[in-house]
């Protein structure tokens, strides 16, 4: 496969989001501070608030800490919410689906969004864990199509993990890969479709890990995330990051990798406990750790 990039990259002219949670949010935000017009798929009056709020609550913070080339109400200018996928622009250069983990959602919201665009749009899926080969079987144009797992907080992270099908095409990998660095994400992390890919299948077995310690009564949480960060100099540790995916989210994506790759991905009684009781992680206020 030849992905390599040439040139100066730019970022895609114009760019849909369909989800307007924390990270298509964050996707879109990021999109338009590199000067794409961004187009956000979601549905309901407060929804719709609800996404743009956010995308401009994270420009504030962008130009506040000396991260925009333009006034933070210039960017979000370019940024307009739409209430479905077939309001998204049909000359989009790049549709990414960002919404919940949930296979026949996103296969039936990519499906609609290929039947409005132009057969020269490149297609994302922003899942962490799931199958982008399952994925593309409901597209007819699975060669336009990839995974792009973004990072929460998406504007800071420094990675974009590129998911390859079997049916991707080479171009489309290299139109990908232009775009991340466009958006001053330059380290290439390709990899092939597979369950977990590279970073969730490692990230969710050391979370899983350092849950069944706090269980078993091995350490604190924060005496657990201490040994990672000041022994391993990860820049946080596993307890606080699952508290900052959200624990629903980390539970949900063990799940899929316990159906897919065996009982080291069982999620623990803990992790589900906690979830039951609504301890989400930093969304709602408690987690493994209490967020203001």
């Amino acid at each position: 496969m030849n992905t390599a990039v040439t040139g100066t990259p730019s970022a895609p002219s114009v760019v849909g989001v369909i989800g307007g949670g924390r990270m298509g949010a964050g996707i879109a935000q990021s999109f338009a501070a590199a000067g794409s017009s961004v187009t956000v798929v979601e549905s309901g009056e407060h929804a719709t608030a609800a996404a743009l709020d956010r995308v401009a609550t994270g420009l504030t913070r962008a130009a506040e800490r000396g991260r925009l080339d333009a006034p933070a109400e210039d960017v979000l200018g370019r940024v307009t919410v739409v209430g479905s996928v077939d309001e998204l622009p049909r000359t989009s250069d790049l549709v990414v689906e960002a919404v919940p983990e949930d296979a026949s959602l996103k296969a039936r919201l990519l499906a609609a969004a290929e039947r409005a665009l132009s057969p020269a749009t490149v297609l994302a899926s922003n899942t962490s864990s799931l199958s982008v080969t399952d994925l593309a079987s409901a597209l007819s144009r699975p060669g336009r199509f990839l995974g792009m797992h973004f990072f929460n907080p998406v504007p800071a992270s420094e990675l974009i993990e590129i998911v390859v099908a079997p049916e991707t095409d080479d171009a489309t990998v290299r139109l990908a890969l232009a775009w991340t660095h466009a958006l001053g994400k330059k380290k290439d992390v390709v990899v092939k479709d597979s369950p977990g890919f590279a970073s969730s299948r490692l990230g969710v077995a050391l979370g899983l890990e350092a849950i069944r310690m706090v269980e078993e009564g091995v350490a604190g949480p924060e005496a657990i995330d201490d040994a990672m960060s000041r022994g391993y100099k990860h820049p946080m540790g596993p307890l606080r990051l699952t508290d900052l995916v959200g624990l629903d989210v980390r539970l949900a994506i063990a799940e899929h990798l316990h159906a897919t790759l065996g009982e080291r991905f069982a999620p623990p009684r803990l992790l589900r406990d906690k979830v039951a009781r609504g301890e989400l992680g930093r969304k709602t206020g408690q987690g493994f750790y209490a967020w203001p």
